[in-house]
């Protein structure tokens, strides 16, 4: 039986239901859900007042390590926490055995702890998105079972194993080959925004990493901007592959006027130096198929035009 410890650092959930059916199908899987009561908490649009998120957020310090912590959802709400949370007390219980989890807004605070400590988090489902799925008339819907099946993986070994068939048409000079290096990234318009500031991992940290991005609600051009910053900023040439996940519920315009997500990747794609992969269709991001990846962990892929195989053990 797992222990699922739940926090809700970021926003408020945009609807009292959801949180009640994702605890509710966590159950019927055999998990044990401690601290409910976050998923009630309201201050605007956040989870909570700062003073009460930022404390939530370093308990985790003093929280039994066989506990697993799930974040409720993400938005925005973290970054005004980050002078404030006592990251090394976290890293501790961590090495202790305590898992945290979740994405989106979340990034923030893995990359940011990351950087601090060094510590590994899980980039992987949350309460509200990945276990309150139900059909029209109401009934829970289980987890998918992809990402259910890697989430036990992660938690129970600490391992990832995946292989993805998926044409790749961006990999550069090397149609195949491996890389191996530092597994980091997250949510791209999060670690955007973390570029010049000291929680985002420094250029020697992630030198040869393997550097995996996802987003929701962004507009490829904006995607395209922020990669251009990133690699403008030194950190798209600084890594031994780049892995693009899922980009989601975005609208195009009849000005775009033939210019989508391959056009962004496109240009990106010529911009970085033609020895570093960049790998599409990696499972992850606002979907319901999602592996459960380990921040800040050794990695290796192997790719091909056909897919590619991702490992780590941690």
């Amino acid at each position: 039986m797992k222990h699922i410890h739940l926090i809700a650092p970021s926003g408020a959930s945009l609807d009292a239901k959801s949180p009640l059916v994702g605890i509710q199908s966590l159950k019927s899987l055999g998990c044990h859900i401690h601290h409910a009561q976050c998923i009630d908490r309201v201050d605007q649009r956040f989870a909570g007042t700062d003073e009460q998120r930022l404390s939530e957020l370093n308990q985790l310090a003093t929280l039994n390590p066989e506990n697993v912590v799930i974040v409720m959802r993400g938005g925005y709400g973290l970054h005004r926490l980050l002078p404030d949370i006592a990251w090394q007390a976290i890293a501790d219980n961590i090495q202790n055995g305590l898992q945290i989890c979740g994405h989106s807004d979340f990034t923030v605070f893995q990359l940011a702890l990351l950087a601090k400590t060094g510590a590994i988090t899980l980039a992987g489902p949350m309460l509200n998105f990945d276990f309150a799925s139900q059909d029209e008339q109401g009934n829970t819907i289980p987890p998918n079972a992809f990402m259910w099946k890697h989430f036990q993986a992660a938690l129970d070994s600490r391992t990832v194993d995946c292989s993805i068939t998926a044409p790749q048409t961006y990999l550069g000079q090397t149609l195949e080959g491996g890389a191996s290096g530092i597994l980091w990234g997250g949510n791209l318009t999060v670690l955007a925004g973390l570029v010049g500031t000291p929680y985002l991992p420094s250029l020697e940290q992630t030198k040869g990493g393997i550097l995996f991005f996802e987003d929701v609600n962004e507009h490829p051009y904006r995607i395209e901007r922020m990669l251009m910053q990133l690699l403008d900023a030194g950190i798209l040439s600084n890594q031994s592959a780049i892995l693009l996940g899922g980009f989601s519920a975005y609208r195009l315009y009849d000005n775009d006027r033939g210019y989508n997500l391959d056009c962004a990747i496109e240009t990106i794609r010529k911009r970085i130096p033609s020895n570093i992969p960049l790998i599409t269709n990696l499972p992850f991001g606002h979907q319901q198929e999602k592996l459960t990846l380990p921040v800040g962990a050794l990695a290796h892929i192997q790719y091909d035009c056909k897919g590619f195989t991702i490992q780590s053990q941690w």
